[in-house]
């Protein structure tokens, strides 16, 4: 694989643990300077310090997504530090699945402001920094549920479906300025999503199972890598992947 990975400035959203922290130490061993956004400040701190312990470059800045102020603040202090931002990936999300008819509604809010608000406060802040820079790569993280409504996933589905329609809107919207999209849609990867899941029908149904087909967060990292590391002129829009084993 071309690595066209080394030496890029990559902000990453979520990076406290699973997928957003496995690519980081992915992306980092590649030769990529990762800054890393997330809550939990001290997951994020001693992630950082692993990766610089075996020779590589990390950043931590505690950051929460549905606070634009916060999402501005890590983009920027990435740029004030390193002098630009070569790519960014919208990796923060939440899946508290339930039935509409349970009305979890402050679990609907709560997807709304992580997995499309969040987004778009990423767009918003890193975008302006692209233009001026001409180049940049915008990766948004959407779901297999993104493409198909499971049970007791229509409002996280519909965020992530969002989270497409955004992205094919921003792909067709930058192209005067030399910046690249992608959109990668995970199946069933390893990861604290099923933590999240409050509903005790919902989340009994789904560690019945889940676990014995879920794939590493490796496979997701190596994912970003493939599209981060593709020549400039080449962009890789959605990437679609699930475990083998996995039907829907």
């Amino acid at each position: 694989m071309n690595n066209n990975v080394a030496n890029k400035i990559v902000v990453i959203t979520g990076a406290s643990s699973g997928l957003g922290a496995e690519t980081a130490r992915h992306l980092a061993v590649l030769g990529a300077t990762v800054v890393l956004g997330a809550r939990r400040e001290d997951r994020i701190t001693t992630l950082a310090e692993s990766i610089i312990a075996k020779g590589g470059k990390a950043l931590a800045i505690e950051t929460d997504v549905t606070d634009r102020a916060s999402v501005q603040n890590l983009i920027d202090t990435a740029v004030n530090t390193h002098g630009r931002i070569d790519v960014l990936l919208n990796n923060a999300g939440v899946m508290p699945l339930s039935p509409l008819e349970k009305l979890r509604v402050d679990e609907w809010d709560l997807m709304i402001d992580v997995n499309i608000k969040g987004v778009l406060y990423g767009i918003a802040a890193a975008l302006p920094h692209m233009k001026e820079q001409k180049s940049g790569h915008i990766i948004n993280v959407s779901s297999v549920a993104g493409h198909h409504v499971l049970d007791s996933s229509a409002v996280y589905s519909a965020t992530k479906f969002a989270v497409r329609a955004l992205s094919e809107g921003l792909r067709g919207e930058v192209k005067p300025y030399n910046l690249r999209t992608t959109i990668i849609s995970p199946g069933a990867v390893q990861s604290e999503l099923l933590n999240g899941i409050h509903d005790e029908a919902t989340a009994k149904q789904l560690q019945s199972f889940v676990p014995e087909i879920a794939i590493s967060a490796d496979s997701f990292a190596r994912c970003v890598a493939f599209a981060i590391s593709q020549p400039e002129d080449v962009d890789i829009n959605e990437i679609l992947f699930r475990p083998t084993k996995q039907k829907i």
